[in-house]
């Protein structure tokens, strides 16, 4: 969107690019954007993203507010040509995914590509499908095309992105699968150091994806799993494909095949008709799947959903949930942490003195320049990620991956 707005000469914009997920999020779009037009009262703004496809008109009424673009447009560069002229279609008629697989962002350490968008499920507290239309994929052999591209300019890590990522290639002559995809981008870019996935959904995932984890070592041993609820009923509610022991089970055979791995996963606090009871079996599930990094969300009820009909946990109850939640994934955190003690681990650098090992666990590096592949010592943590000893660089061996520069820190 940048590069096409600046195509068109449009370079005293603000891009917003704005998230339905929760009312908050959709709060937060609309706070930033007055909040900016008094920073910058010459500056034109433009409006996109999910909470402006689903509520064009409330953005569209804003006065700071110039254009209001649909994701459906916001990839095609005509749309940025004309200040005020706003276009948003009927996202749910969309056929084909948008082509945006991106030469890289330049000031980003890795690079995501979008290989799939859209959802054909309907989970009752979810907006998103509206936001984003059908399930869309891009054609693998564009998608390897441009991983062999991007890992030639010297990115070493690439995620793939999708709002309904294990449902990658249902449209597509064919239908490959994510596992199939994945192998081939690792085959089309030999050059490539780290592949790693966004979120999935467990249920969906694919024969050949488990096999990836098992034997391709440049699949990343970390997943983000959508998981919401750890209790059979919420989740019948709430019209996931997964039950409780479904996570569960899923979690233990992929750790079996790949001992290494590191579970992420979303959980919903405070669901509507959720018991006392149902909630433990929620915050039991991070024990019983052995879950690391944990985003919690509070229930927030989106207008039009069968969720926001139901009967509703009072507000402080969610809160207080939410705050248990956190809390156990903090613990968990912090012991997935104190284990990696005297580990050398293979990092990636970013910017602002910190980097990503393998199963995405953030560490402190200090001052050593962003997109290197280093090996580090872990001599503690903060709590929040992990702390390399002090950085001398006073031994120097071959990195694990292709050769890369190894860092050693030395106290």
């Amino acid at each position: 969107m940048r590069r096409a707005a600046l195509a068109q000469g449009r370079s005293n914009l603000v891009i917003i690019n704005s998230c339905a997920v929760t009312a908050e999020a959709a709060r937060q779009a609309r706070q930033a954007i007055r909040r900016i037009k008094r920073e910058r009262p010459g500056a034109e703004i433009a409006v996109t993203g999910c909470a402006a496809q689903i509520d064009s008109a409330r953005f569209a009424a804003m006065p700071e507010v110039s254009q209001v673009i649909g994701n459906a447009e916001k990839t095609s560069p005509e749309s940025w040509a004309d200040l005020g002229r706003s276009s948003v279609s009927e996202i749910m008629t969309a056929k084909t995914a948008p082509h945006v697989l991106s030469e890289g962002v330049e000031d980003h350490t890795r690079a995501f590509l979008a290989v799939q968008t859209g959802c054909d499920h309907r989970c009752t507290f979810c907006v998103i499908p509206f936001g984003r239309g059908p399930s869309r994929s891009v054609p693998m052999e564009d998608i390897a095309s441009a991983a062999r591209r991007l890992a030639d300019k010297g990115f070493c890590e690439i995620v793939l992105t999708g709002v309904d990522l294990t449902s990658y290639g249902t449209d597509l002559c064919g239908a490959p699968s994510l596992g199939q995809l994945v192998i081939s981008i690792l085959r089309a870019a030999p050059k490539l150091e780290r592949l790693r996935l966004s979120s999935i959904d467990c249920i969906e995932a694919d024969a050949d994806l488990i096999d990836a984890f098992a034997h391709e070592p440049r699949l990343m041993p970390h997943l983000h799993l959508s998981l919401q609820s750890g209790d059979d009923m919420i989740l019948k509610r709430m019209k996931r494909r997964h039950s409780r022991a479904d996570a569960v089970r899923f979690c233990s055979e992929l750790r079996q095949l790949r001992p290494q791995i590191v579970f992420g996963a979303d959980v919903i606090a405070g669901f509507p008709t959720e018991t006392d009871a149902m909630f433990e079996n929620t915050l039991q599930l991070i024990a019983d799947c052995d879950l690391t990094h944990l985003h919690v969300f509070p229930f927030s009820a989106r207008p039009g959903t069968p969720a926001a009909k139901m009967p509703p946990v009072a507000g402080e109850v969610i809160k207080a949930r939410a705050k248990r939640l956190r809390e156990a994934g903090d613990a968990a955190l912090g012991v997935h942490l104190a284990l990696q003690t005297g580990k050398t681990l293979p990092v990636l650098s970013e910017r602002g003195g910190t980097g990503r090992t393998e199963d995405f666990t953030r560490v402190k590096i200090g001052d050593f320049p962003p997109s290197q592949m280093i090996n580090v010592v872990i001599a503690g943590n903060d709590g929040k990620m992990l702390e390399a000893r002090s950085l001398a660089l006073d031994l120097l061996e071959p990195a694990r991956n292709h050769g890369a520069q190894a860092l050693v820190c030395n106290t």
